[in-house]
C-alpha cells in the first residue's frame, strides 16, 4: 500500500514538473500583431465596420480578413495610421461602412427617459447607469460616441452631442503626406 502511495505521489510530481516547464517553454501569448492594430483603433465597439468590436476588427485585419478603411469613427487619421503599421497604401473610408464625423457623446434628457432599459442593454462600454423603471443618464467620460443607444429608444430621449474641444479631448492632427505618392 506505501509503494503504491509512493509511486503515484512520484508519479504525480514527474508529470507536474513536466506540465510546469512546458507551460514556460511553449508558452503562447496574444498576437503582438493583432495587439498593436487593435491600439490604433478608437475603441468605440460601435460595429460600423462589420465587426461586433475593435477587436474583431482588428483580428480581421491582420488575417488579411478586412481593409484598413472600415472605420468611421477613426477615420483618415486612423486608416494612416494603419497604412503604415501595415506598411500599405492608405485608402479612403469606405463608404459603405459610414462617414467620419467629429467625436460625439450621448446625452439622455431625463425628464422623458422612462426607465425601459433598452439603452442600457445597447450601450457596449457600459456607459449608462439607471434602473428599470427609473431615469438613466450617461457617463461621459465612458461614452464612446457609438450612436448603438438612440435606435432602440422608444421616447426618443438621447441626442447624440459634439464632444467639447478642451485640453483633455484635444488630438494633434495627423501631419499630411505629400512625399512618396501619399497624399490626404
Amino acid at each position: 500500500m506505501i509503494i503504491a502511495i509512493i509511486a503515484l505521489s512520484v508519479l504525480a510530481v514527474a508529470f507536474g514538473l513536466t506540465l510546469g516547464y512546458a507551460a514556460i517553454r511553449f508558452k503562447v501569448e496574444g498576437d503582438p500583431l493583432v495587439d498593436r492594430i487593435d491600439a490604433l483603433l478608437p475603441q468605440t465597439q460601435c460595429g460600423q465596420c462589420g465587426f461586433p468590436g475593435c477587436r474583431p476588427y482588428a483580428e480581421a485585419i491582420a488575417g488579411g480578413n478586412a481593409d484598413i478603411n472600415q472605420c468611421p469613427p477613426g477615420g483618415e487619421a486612423t486608416i494612416m495610421a494603419l497604412a503604415d503599421l501595415l506598411d500599405r497604401d492608405p485608402k479612403p473610408l469606405n463608404p459603405e461602412n459610414g462617414q467620419e464625423k467629429s467625436k460625439t457623446v450621448a446625452i439622455i434628457d431625463e425628464m422623458r427617459c422612462i426607465g425601459c432599459t433598452l439603452c442600457i442593454q445597447a450601450c457596449p462600454v457600459d456607459a449608462i447607469v439607471g434602473a428599470a423603471k427609473h431615469m438613466h443618464t450617461v457617463i461621459a467620460e465612458e461614452c464612446t460616441g457609438c450612436n448603438l443607444c438612440v435606435p432602440p429608444c422608444p421616447v426618443d430621449c438621447i441626442d447624440m452631442a459634439p464632444v467639447k474641444q478642451n485640453i483633455l479631448a484635444w488630438k494633434w492632427p495627423y501631419p499630411e503626406q505629400k512625399a512618396a505618392g501619399r497624399t490626404t
